[in-house]
């Protein structure tokens, strides 16, 4: 120690009371004491009681007990008690109302509508009669004094707005334009009445003119301008506050004028949003279901007026939303929702009760580190299935089939030729389905499932609204700060289980919002019909002969395409999946948009039975085609079609078969003088075929030699393939028919492969089938969900009765015939060969084992000759190409055998023989039909 610390040490004197004083902590500029340190010990015991306003402090003696304080009495604790009631009352009653949005929102508009009317009868009766009383009183100088004279017509506009909320359906997105159109031509009406009047500085001037409202607004202007240059600038005000509130451009005045004068007003809704087709061409709303938002009393993260502990915001001073350090606030978010908690009408109390009650305890479980899974999955489980169940009253959207009944028979009005004595058949004869549900019990059950799953992974996320569709629904959830999206794809099988189904898509994020979308199934799925889609506004928009109806997508939104825009389409699905649906949607679309001089077919059916109802239909190029062989023929004539074609784009110098036809309508293409040759505009061509698989084991080479010609070509030409198949493998869908065909349709397929195949990503494997689709037009970045449309058999059978009885079918002959197909180019020096050729093919196909060796064992051949004879067949199509020292594919049945050998001798194919003992005829052939 230092000697000048010890010498001022020196004169201390340090006892064990001052010792202790020194090691006690300061608070407050005063001592504390230990309890028992003494009589004088400043914090008192707990047996030690304050003593009485005015007494004196006694201290108990060692052998008396401490004194109390005698309770309150049964009056005071009985109004006690009353007051804690009633304030729990109100608080009830005040939180209630709050949560008032959650109320539908028909209701609300109803609501605010005769408020209003209540609101414009008071004004009246004080404002023009004088008669309401002191309420009546007051709003008429209150009125006066605000907005002067205007107070007169109030009551009118008061009415008006509300019979407008009355008979109308709301429309969110023109809410703010027709509230600052409102307000900007309110004020600019009061401020011109205000400078009309002569700008009266005293009040009661004012209240003759245009009110406070006008005098802050006009009088300001009027100093610094002249009045004329103000009641100018006032009046340009006003009127552009007209335009926004009617949504009307300035270039679009006089049509709107030329429209009020002659009442033919435009189709489309004044100032509404624009939907976007398939294709990306703007058309008209067609009142597609909004998504429905569920309404929170507070935001994550913000202060909610009431918050754990009596704390104000609800929340720490720091604003973290993490769960696990609040789980009291966490479940008080999650239960602030009494429309998801609370069973819906029509739903058993004995289900929603541990759905609604289940959440507590999971949150417990979560806490002690039990697996919270199992119990919120048999919890979901049972109120989808509850709700599925239940006979709940849904409420319904706006249904889009509603159009104009004269313009919904037919769509003859678009392009139809008044000489044309062919009629389209009416969408009457197709039948319309139900209204689509806007919120079902379901997506309640649901929407309880997920924040569920959230809440036991103390993920602080919320589900914010969801979009019902036909067949899934999309729910959005929201993250809180500092949440990863990482942690929600991360419970993709914990939601998948919650749902109690394996077919839960996850988007994350939704394209155009900042959340991540889970698409479950709907338990209550519907039914989207095809005249739904074909009277809906997005079809009406489109007037080309080559347009078509899909279904409906997530959203709501119907969906058409346009082949001739695809140009190729591809669509491939398991058995079941709704192939076979969307061929006879696309085909029936295209009966009831296009006449046969607009559009022709080729119909390929190698299943026999898929394509019978349209045999005889006047778009028919040829009979429906059901034999392979002849089918590859038809596509070797369709190159031929195309290159014909071409030519005669060339010889005009036109570059789009829309141009040649328009020309040879107008007359400004004609044939060379001395031909006997007349130009007629060329139609479409649309060729189907239901079941490529079957065409590629049967003709690999020929069938994928045409299709690869006329996707890669013959887009201008109007010339358009459609191929399904239910067995979307690569040797099926090659990698040159993927190529050229850009447009994909994929439904439910079996496996992750065939997805890629089809998609060339996942996706189509998580689809659940029954119409459930994925479409990919060309040129799109991502796949859209829909739901394919349905037309039953009679309404097929009413459409092809309509079109057989407008004309009767041309068939253009050679289609099918081998000498409209390419020819392959024969050995003529056959010679004596022929009969050593014709029993080569013979021993080939019979033993279906195409092989040189054995030609050489069989035949007695060389080695020589025999090559020679496999190369003959091969150029005649009866064996494949050469693969080392494989056998060749041997691409003839052993029932086609005579029909070959007559080929190869050069006779006509020889009639099926009868059975004498059978009552069924031999079949006929494509041109018996």
């Amino acid at each position: 120690m230092p000697a000048g610390y010890r010498g001022a040490m020196a004169g201390r004197t340090d006892t064990p009371e001052k010792r202790a004083t020194r090691s006690r902590p300061i608070t407050g500029g005063r001592t504390p004491r230990r309890r028992g340190d003494g009589p004088d010990a400043t914090t008192r015991s707990p047996q030690q009681k304050r003593p009485a306003r005015g007494g004196t402090k006694r201290p108990a003696g060692k052998g008396r007990a401490p004194a109390r304080r005698s309770g309150p009495g049964p009056i005071v604790r009985a109004l006690r008690g009353g007051w804690v009631l009633t304030a729990r009352g109100l608080g009830s009653l005040v939180r209630t109302l709050g949560r008032a949005r959650d109320v539908d929102a028909a209701h609300r508009r109803d609501g605010v509508a005769l408020a209003l009317v209540v609101l414009a009868v008071l004004t009246a009766a004080g404002v023009w009669w004088r008669a309401g009383g002191p309420v009546g009183a007051g709003l008429d100088i209150g009125l006066r004094t605000v907005i002067g004279a205007a107070a007169l017509v109030l009551p009118l506009v008061l009415l008006f707005v509300a019979v407008v909320l009355l008979r109308t359906d709301p429309v969110p997105e023109t809410r703010p334009r027709t509230v600052v159109g409102a307000l900007l031509l309110g004020i600019a009406v009061l401020a011109v009445w205000h400078l009309v009047a002569g700008a009266p500085a005293d009040l009661d001037g004012r209240r003759s003119g245009g009110g406070v409202i006008g005098a802050v607004v006009a009088d300001p202007l009027a100093r610094g301008v002249t009045v004329w240059l103000a009641g100018v600038v006032l009046v340009l005000v006003g009127f552009y506050g007209l335009l926004v509130l009617t949504g009307t451009p300035v270039r679009e005045v006089g049509e709107r004028l030329r429209a009020l004068v002659t009442g033919e007003y435009p189709d489309d809704e004044w100032g509404g949003p624009e939907d976007v087709d398939v294709d990306g061409e703007p058309v008209e709303d067609d009142g597609t279901a909004p998504t429905t938002r569920i309404r929170r009393r507070g935001r994550r993260g913000e202060g909610s007026g009431e918050g754990v502990d009596g704390a104000e915001g609800g929340e720490g001073a720091d604003g973290s939303g993490d769960a696990a350090a609040h789980p009291a606030r966490h479940r008080d978010r999650a239960s602030s929702v009494p429309d998801l908690t609370t069973p819906p009408e029509g739903l058993p109390t004995a289900e929603a009760g541990p759905a609604a009650g289940g959440r507590g305890r999971s949150s417990k479980r979560a806490g002690s580190g039990a697996a919270p899974a199992a119990a919120t999955g048999a919890v979901a489980a049972s109120a989808v299935s509850a709700a599925a169940s239940s006979a709940v009253p849904d409420t319904t959207a706006p249904a889009e089939t509603e159009v104009d009944p004269q313009a919904a028979t037919s769509f003859s009005s678009h392009r139809a030729d008044p000489d044309s004595d062919y009629h389209l058949p009416p969408t009457d004869l197709l039948t319309a389905g139900e209204p689509p549900k806007a919120r079902s019990a379901a997506n309640d059950a649901m929407i309880d499932a997920i924040t569920g799953v959230l809440e036991q992974f103390k993920v602080d996320a919320e589900v914010t609204g969801f979009t019902r569709g036909p067949t899934v629904t999309r729910y959005e959830v929201e993250l809180g700060h500092g949440v990863k999206v990482e942690k929600i794809t991360a419970l993709h099988r914990n939601l998948a289980y919650a749902a109690a189904t394996d077919r839960v898509l996850l988007l994350a994020p939704i394209p155009g919002k900042s959340a991540v979308g889970i698409e479950v199934p709907n338990t209550d799925r519907e039914m989207v019909r095809l005249a739904d889609v074909l009277n809906s506004s997005t079809a009406r928009a489109e007037t080309h002969p080559m347009v078509i109806g899909l279904g409906k997508d997530i959203e709501g939104r119907m969906v058409t395409a346009n082949l001739a825009k695809m140009p190729h389409l591809l669509v491939a699905g398991s058995t079941g999946s709704g192939k076979s649906s969307f061929v006879n949607s696309m085909l029936v679309s295209l009966l009831t948009r296009a006449t046969p001089d607009e559009v022709r077919m080729i119909l390929i059916d190698p299943k026999m039975v898929e394509l019978t109802p349209y045999e005889g239909i006047p778009h028919l190029i040829t009979p429906i085609i059901t034999s392979p062989k002849k089918a590859a023929t038809a596509l070797q004539w369709l190159v031929e079609e195309m290159e014909q074609r071409y030519a005669d784009m060339q010889a005009n110098r036109v570059r789009h078969i829309d141009d040649f036809n328009r020309k040879v309508r107008s007359g400004e293409i004609q044939a060379p003088l001395g031909s006997e040759r007349v130009y007629r505009p060329y139609p479409y061509i649309l060729a189907i075929v239901d079941e490529l698989a079957d065409l590629m084991m049967t003709a690999p080479r020929d069938v994928e030699d045409a299709i690869v010609r006329i996707t890669q070509k013959a887009r201008a030409a109007g010339i358009h393939l459609v191929l399904a198949t239910q067995r979307p493998s690569v040797d099926v869908v090659t990698g040159l028919i993927k190529t050229n065909v850009p447009s994909r349709l994929a439904f439910a397929t079996s496996s992750l492969t065939d997805s890629r195949v089809i998609l060339d990503q996942p996706g189509a494997e998580k689809l659940i089938g029954m119409g459930d689709a994925l479409f990919l037009p060309m040129g799109a970045g991502k796949t859209n969900r829909l739901q394919g449309a349905f037309i039953g058999d009679d309404e097929i059978a009413a459409v092809v009765d309509h079109c057989k009885e407008q004309a009767d079918p041309d068939y253009t002959e050679g289609v099918t015939t081998e000498a409209a197909g390419e020819k392959k180019e024969i050995d003529p020096d056959i010679g004596d060969d022929l009969e050593l050729v014709v029993a080569a093919a013979e021993l080939i196909v019979t033993s279906q084992f195409g092989s040189t060796s054995m030609l050489q064992r069989k035949l007695r051949v060389g080695f020589a000759k025999a090559g020679r004879l496999m190369d003959l067949l091969e150029t005649r199509g009866v064996v494949g190409p050469s693969e080392g020292s494989k056998a060749r594919d041997v691409l003839f049945k052993p029932d086609e055998l005579p029909d070959l050998l007559a080929s190869l001798r050069g006779e006509p194919a020889p009639a099926p023989a009868a059975d004498p003992d059978s009552d069924i005829p031999p079949p006929m052939e494509d041109g018996d039909r």
